[in-house]
């Protein structure tokens, strides 16, 4: 089964539905693709210890590590409003995005509109951090 764009941001928008957002009011939802074509979510995760919330990216790579996968094909960050416009992923997130990138990973960042704009990561994250 091969997810289009489509369906990857409808699963991030779904997610976003769930978001534990009640200090900052600002709901993320994300949505990812992985190199055998399976799909996972997660959405933002705020507590009172404002710092120790989670990212909606870092949960749904989270699930795929958890499941197997290894390499992020596509990811949809859904987040942000008409204002500010599509959300890209926090420099943690593109981080961690990067970690699990190939040079062909797609980043696509949605607002509230549905307008959205699609990113190669090495462009969120020029001279990002690497081991051999």
């Amino acid at each position: 089964m091969s997810l289009s764009n489509d369906d990857l941001i409808a699963a991030a928008t779904d997610a976003r539905a769930n978001a534990y957002n009640r200090y900052s009011d600002f709901a993320v939802g994300a949505a990812l693709v992985d190199e055998h074509g399976r799909l996972y979510v997660g959405c933002n995760v705020e507590n009172a210890a404002y710092p120790l919330g989670s990212c909606a990216e870092a949960g749904a790579i989270s699930a795929m590590v958890q499941e197997g996968g290894r390499r992020i094909a596509r990811i949809a960050v859904v987040g942000g409003s008409g204002e500010i416009g599509p959300c890209t992923p926090c420099g943690g997130c593109r981080q961690r995005i990067a970690e699990f990138a190939g040079d062909d990973t797609v980043v696509l960042a949605i607002d509230d509109s549905g307008a959205w704009q699609e990113y190669a990561i090495a462009s969120l994250l020029p001279a990002s951090f690497h081991l051999p």
